[in-house]
Order: C-alpha cells, then structure tokens, then sequence
C-alpha cells in the first residue's frame, strides 16, 4: 500500500533538469495537514509545475533549439504537458469519489517523461 501524496509534493520527471512541485486545490475538502491529491490532480502549470528544463526529443521546442544549434542537444524550459490522470491510483481510498493519488503512482507526459513522486510530503502528526 503506497502512501497518501499531499499538497507540497516533490516531482520528478525522468527528462527534467530539476524537481518540481505539486499543487493540489483545496475542492475535495480533504486535509492531510495539507490538501489530499486525487489522480486527477494532473493539469499541467496548476497542479504540475515545470522541471527546470526539458531535454527530451520529443518535446518539439526542444527538437527545434537542437537544430538550430546544429544538432548539439539544446534543453529548453519544461511545460508539462499531460493529458491522462496519474496511475494507479489507491484501490481502496477514495476523496471526493476519486482514487487518492499514492506515491507509486505515475504521470505520463506528452513530450516522453514519466513523472513520479519523490516526497509525498504526507508527514505523521503525534498527539500527546
């Protein structure tokens, strides 16, 4: 069973220079500390944020900075771009009728990058 991924979350996507964050909206009402994720919590640039930059060929703003650098790959800023809901979900947690997103779970993006949860940010609160 994975652990539960919170507003605050360190990304990482397998063609981005730098982590990223995610942003998860307070709409289903359910608080970790910090807002819960959903697999839905997929938008890019509200809840995905940039990785630095991209290096990945298939990103074509990539593809057109190498080319005109004359074949010497040139990375360019990262803009998520992903269309699908982050998989798998939990199979038994539900928030808001939605899967709750676990740390296993993966992003794919359009440009080839898998993205993946590095720090969940869920921490565990001890009462005295």
């Amino acid at each position: 069973m994975g652990i539960q991924v919170t507003a605050g979350a360190t990304l990482q996507c397998s063609f981005g220079a730098a982590p990223g964050t995610l942003q998860v909206l307070p709409v289903n009402r359910v608080l970790c500390g910090t807002p819960a994720a959903t697999i839905m919590d997929n938008v890019p640039m509200v809840n995905v944020l940039p990785f630095g930059t991209c290096t990945s060929m298939a990103n074509p703003v990539v593809v057109a900075a190498t080319a005109a650098a004359l074949g010497a790959l040139t990375p360019m800023p990262c803009v998520p771009a992903t269309v699908a809901p982050w998989a798998p979900g939990s199979p038994t947690v539900l928030i808001g009728s939605l899967p709750a997103l676990q740390n296993s779970s993966k992003l794919m993006c359009m440009w080839a990058g898998v993205i993946q949860v590095v720090a969940p940010a869920q921490v565990t609160t001890m009462t005295a």
